[in-house]
This record gives structure tokens, C-alpha cells and sequence, in this order.
């Protein structure tokens, strides 16, 4: 399978190139607002157009004459964008006109790139749109297309545009398989140092400034032969300390990251401990249903301690017991310490994730353990369970038909997760059962005791 096509937006700040990538790719992928600088880190998404597809890339505000180390971070992520990209487009604002800072990048890009360059105009719209474009062509490039990302004015005519030099479709397919995979945590616990020591490169920004991730960045790439996809995000702050509006969104879209993904790799800081904060992010990847792993970071200040492993694994399941399920593995992303291990653990939640129960096995179960611990009477009524289906992987989900499903206590509820857990498995994923009435199912039933 060959690689999708690159194409990497680039340009000054606030000239709308969030605004277009979510217009391309098709839903709010990344944060927008009025303020320069959102965007920091490369963000990309599939774009699907005519029958064929590209990957499009988003990048912060380039101003070559940066000197704060944050915006040169911005500045280095942007070059590396356009130095992996096969086409570019360059994006100027023209409400604003002609800056010197649009023909500093454009001399840039003649002078550093032998590739392809679009030059779009944004916040065009008719009937002022020659009035607003013709300065341009001072750029030196041979054509200029006027768009407007806001309002999907010329959008069309773009990617027609740039599917000219893209290759056909039956070279870049989509990457459907793919293993999900989101890195999550409270703020400065490392989770960009991790994507970047797993993919080998500076991928996204590291500071020592909670809060330098706002998007949730995702990288495909490949590692022994599968195909994954990794997203970077927001630190999650508590809900009293969210800050201004733009961390709101980052935190916003760190939370859907977990809903999409297949596995949450929820990173915990070895050297301050396990926090309320760790517990509340591993209830949002119970909820979400996807498979769970848990990473002691910063294990290289600690691993010298007499017995530190096994003291910090005991504190760890003592205070996310409602998380006992998950794997857990202490790593360093500063050194790559058993950062590759992450993966065997990754396809071994993904095996159990995959497992399934064949009915009459299952019923075969459940009357075991019934006869074991049968459920408490509720109201003065016995409790009576018709018949159970696996219903779903993703979580694993299980159906049991009842006599009267509101009476099935939550501690009975829990015992039937743990012996299931406790027979099968399904390590790193929440169980989830469903109790319905016996009347949306008839077949054998499983018996209690005296019945």
C-alpha cells in the first residue's frame, strides 16, 4: 500500500489556515479563533474529493524572523511539513492585502523548496474578489485562486486544482485498519515527548510550559508491518482550572480523541504520583469504551530506588482500582526507556479486545456462576436470568435478559464483570453489561438455585 499525497498548508498567522484544513478535511479537526498562534504543532486529516484522497496538513503561523523558543518551535514544525510534503499550499489573507511578511515566505519558499506551490487567497468573496486578488501576482507565482474557507466559497475549484498534481487514486488509498491510539494526561506529564520518541522525530512541540499542545495532533505510521495512528492532546486540567477559551478547546477536543480511539495510553508522572486528576481522565476512557493502558513517565528519576516499582505499582492500583484491568508499564520518554514495549502491550489489549463468546458458552457461564452467588431478591422478587449474548467488542458488551432488569443490584452487576474478567480476560477493556427486559428475548433461560 503506498502513502497518501502530502499537502501542507502554510502562511503567515490568522490568515485562516484552520479555518480551510477544517473546510477540506470536513469538520472541526482543528481549534479556530480570531487570536494568532493557535495552531503550533502539525495537524493532519484526510481529504476525500472526486474519488480520491490526500492527506492534508496543518501548520502554525510561519514568521521566519521568530525569537521566542516557542514560536521557533512553530516556525521548525512548519518547515518540517513543507520538507515532507509533495505540494504546498501558501495562503495569504487578502482582506488584509500585501504584507511584507507574505513576500518574506514567498521568497522563502522559491528559495528552499523545488516543489509545487498554490498560492491561495482567503476571505475572498464575490463581488470583490478581483479587486482583492490582483495584488498578489507581485508573489511572482503564475496564478492566484481566491477562496473563502469561512463560507466554502472557491473551495471546489481548489481541489480540483490540486488533484491535477496528485497522483490517480488507486496510488494513495485510505489507511482503514488502523490502530487508534491516544496519548492523554494532565498537563506536562510528557505526552509530547512520547509521540515524538516513538516516531523518531520531533513531531510535536515539547516546553516545559503546561499547555503548549491545544489540538489534538494526529501522525499516521507504520511499526512492525501495522498500520497505526497516533494522536497527541491537550493536557486535561481539572474542570476548576481550565484557563481561557483556546485550553477549553484543546481539553474539549482531548476528551473526543479518547472517544475515537481504539486504545487510551493515559500517561501518569512517576515522580509526583498518582492525582485525583489521573482517576477523572481514566473514568473519560471508561466511558469512551476504548481499551486502556497506564504509563508511569519519568521512570529514569526513580528506577534507582530500592523496590520503586513495586511500591509505585501497588499505590497505582490502590488509588485507580476502578482502572485494575490495565496493563501498566514504567517508561521514560526522555530516554526511550521500554518505550517499544508500549506496542506488545497495544496489540495484546487490542487480541482481548477482539475476543469473543460463543452463546451457548457463555450461558454455560452464566449459570455457573448464578449457582455460585445468585443475585439478591429484589422487592421480595427473585431475580431470574432468561438468557446472555456477546453482543459487542468495542467495549466488550454483554446483554442479559431478566425478569426485571431494574432490580439487578450494581454489587451484582460488578460480581458478574469480575468472574467474567476473571475467566476471559479482556485485559486493558472495560466489561460492560446491559440488563433487558426477558420480553426482547425468548430462548432457554439460566436457572437460580430453586427455581
Amino acid at each position: 500500500m503506498k502513502r497518501l499525497a502530502t499537502v501542507a498548508i502554510v502562511g503567515r498567522p490568522n490568515v485562516g489556515k484552520s479555518t480551510l484544513f477544517n473546510r477540506l478535511v470536513g469538520g472541526r479537526r482543528a481549534i479556530v479563533a480570531a487570536t494568532p498562534g493557535v495552531t503550533r504543532d502539525r495537524n493532519y486529516g484526510t481529504v476525500q474529493w472526486r474519488g480520491q484522497s490526500f492527506l492534508l496538513v496543518d501548520t502554525g503561523g510561519f514568521e521566519p524572523a521568530t525569537s521566542t523558543p516557542l514560536t521557533q518551535q512553530v516556525v521548525e514544525q512548519a518547515q518540517l511539513a513543507m520538507e515532507h510534503a509533495d505540494l504546498i499550499v501558501f495562503l495569504v489573507d487578502a482582506q488584509d492585502g500585501l504584507t511584507p511578511l507574505d513576500e518574506e515566505i514567498a521568497l522563502l519558499l522559491r528559495q528552499m523548496l523545488q516543489k509545487r506551490i498554490v498560492l491561495v487567497t482567503n476571505k475572498v468573496d464575490p463581488p470583490m474578489k478581483t479587486s482583492l486578488v490582483a495584488e498578489f501576482y507581485r508573489l511572482g507565482f503564475s496564478e492566484v485562486l481566491p477562496v473563502s474557507a469561512e463560507h466554502g466559497t472557491g473551495v471546489g475549484d481548489l481541489l480540483d486544482h490540486l488533484l491535477g498534481f496528485l497522483p490517480p487514486s488507486e496510488e494513495a488509498k485510505v489507511i482503514s485498519d488502523a490502530v487508534t491510539i491516544a496519548v492523554v494526561g494532565r498537563p506536562n506529564v510528557g505526552k509530547s515527548s512520547l509521540v515524538n520518541r516513538i516516531l523518531g522525530e520531533s513531531r510535536v512541540i515539547v516546553s516545559p510550559d503546561p499547555g503548549t499542545t491545544r489540538d489534538a495532533i494526529d501522525t499516521p505510521f507504520t511499526y512492525q508491518g501495522r498500520q497505526y495512528v497516533l494522536i497527541d492532546t491537550a493536557g486535561i486540567r481539572s474542570k476548576g482550572r481550565k484557563g481561557y477559551p483556546l485550553e477549553y478547546y484543546g481539553v474539549l477536543r482531548a476528551i473526543k480523541s479518547v472517544e475515537r480511539c481504539d486504545v487510551a495510553l493515559i500517561l501518569l508522572d512517576a515522580t509526583s504520583g498518582v492525582v485525583q486528576q489521573d482517576a477523572r481522565i481514566a473514568g473519560y476512557a471508561i466511558e469512551a469504551g476504548c481499551a486502556l493502558i497506564l504509563l508511569a513517565n519519568k521512570w529514569d528519576l526513580l528506577e534507582e530506588e530500592a523496590r520503586a516499582a513495586d511500591q509505585h505499582l501497588r499505590r497505582i492500583r490502590e488509588q485507580l482500582r476502578h482502572v485494575d484491568y490495565a496493563p501498566v508499564l514504567f517508561i521514560s520518554a526522555l530516554t526511550g526507556q521500554r518505550i517499544f514495549k508500549i506496542f506488545t502491550l497495544i496489540e495484546r489489549v487490542i487480541k482481548e479486545q477482539d475476543r469473543r463468546i460463543p452463546s451457548g458458552e457463555l450461558n454455560r457461564f452464566i449459570r455457573h456462576v448464578v449457582e455460585k452467588y445468585p443475585p439478591p431478591s429484589a422487592k421480595g422478587r427473585q431475580i431470574l436470568i432468561r438468557y446472555a449474548t456477546h453482543v459487542s467488542r468495542k467495549p466488550p458488551t454483554f446483554v442479559l435478559f431478566v425478569n426485571d432488569p431494574d432490580g439487578v443490584s450494581t454489587s451484582y452487576e460488578r460480581y458478574l464483570v469480575n468472574q467474567l474478567r476473571s475467566t476471559y480476560g479482556f485485559e486493558g477493556n472495560p466489561i460492560r453489561i446491559r440488563f433487558r427486559g426477558e420480553q426482547r428475548r425468548r430462548g432457554r433461560r439460566v436457572r437460580a438455585p430453586g427455581d
